[in-house]
């Protein structure tokens, strides 16, 4: 139990630095979709480095973009909510409730056999409802999104000249 309230207690923390760390770095909306600055690469080297440049300078939109593409297809996947939903609060409920053997009857329940029985009916649902496929598609449309957005946008005049010393 003190290991849930330790846990509980630093996500307040873990989001603080999140925020700090990576939303930081947003940049805003009207330079993240300037459609002005969208042109097509004229070979994959300059594709490259558009990509290599604008992953770093639009790191913090992009992490809002995957964010946002994880809740809706969590949102899209009722089952999958449920089965996690079942999984954690059937753990906290067996943590909470039930840490010491029960008698009921002529049977003794120990904690053991209800994680046993938690996961019998817990990990069957999971697979019915496919995190794996959320995973890849999620994997899949944050790759399209993100490096179609960095290889399309052309990075600013002052971008070229970053490396070089000032004389």
């Amino acid at each position: 139990m003190s290991q849930f309230l330790e846990i509980a207690l630093k996500i307040p923390e873990t989001i603080k630095g999140f925020r700090q760390e990576r939303l930081s770095h947003l940049r805003p909306l009207n330079e993240f979709f300037d459609h002005q600055r969208i042109s097509k690469p004229n070979d994959l080297n300059e594709a490259t480095q558009r990509i290599t440049y604008n992953t770093r300078h639009f790191s913090g939109n992009y992490a809002v973009v995957v964010g946002i593409l994880t809740v809706y297809g969590l949102i899209t996947s009722p089952l999958l909510l449920i089965a996690v939903g079942f999984l954690v609060g059937g753990f906290v409920l067996i943590n909470r409730f039930a840490p010491e053997p029960m008698q009921v009857g002529d049977h003794v329940i120990t904690q053991r056999g209800l994680y046993t029985a938690l996961f019998v009916i817990g990990l069957p649902l999971l697979w019915i409802a496919s995190p794996f496929a959320l995973f890849f598609w999620l994997v899949g449309s944050s790759a399209i999104l993100v490096l179609g957005h960095a290889a399309f946008i052309e990075p600013p005049v002052q971008s070229e000249y970053t490396g070089l010393e000032a004389v």
